[in-house]
């Protein structure tokens, strides 16, 4: 079964995992970006990346190429920004959310040691499923390399294997 990967990252740690996860599992990945960079540092990183998340904006994206029937799994990668999926991934989400909802959906999510589980459901929910068929939750896996983090991607990989 082909595999997309589709994910945004803004420091890096989503993109580390996703592509670990892609080699492993010869998945493609396809990065989604916002026309309009967030800041990525500072106090305005999280106040305008937060607040974003919280009002469930929809930021326009540079084009990419996705074309859901290639696929029959789709892996969802976003860092967690209070809560909630970043808004990129929102917005792919809702521009293709019902080609998405008829795939096998996975969850790869990044934060920086938050609970990641309401933006599980809250994906869910957006994308108008009951469940994921398999997710992972990694604590800033390129910044901070652990044996956590490294279990929860090969846990991970012999999910989708």
């Amino acid at each position: 079964m082909k595999t997309a990967i589709v994910y945004y990252s803004m420091s890096g740690n989503t993109e580390y995992a996703a592509s670990h996860l892609a080699e492993a599992i010869g998945a493609e990945l396809i990065r989604v970006e916002p026309v309009k960079a967030f800041p990525d540092s500072g106090f305005r990183k999280f106040f305008w990346g937060g607040k974003s998340a919280v009002m469930g904006e929809r930021p326009a994206l540079l084009p990419y190429r996705f074309d859901a029937d290639e696929y029959g799994r789709v892996v969802i990668g976003s860092p967690i920004w209070a809560g909630r999926v970043a808004p990129p991934i929102r917005t792919f989400v809702e521009e293709k959310r019902d080609a998405i909802a008829k795939k096998r959906v996975v969850f790869l999510a990044c934060s920086s040691g938050g609970d990641t589980k309401k933006a599980e459901k809250r994906l869910a929910e957006l994308i108008g499923i009951d469940a994921f068929e398999a997710t992972a939750s990694l604590v800033d896996p390129k910044d901070k390399k652990s044996d956590k983090n490294e279990e929860a991607l090969r846990d991970l990989i012999k999910a989708l294997e």
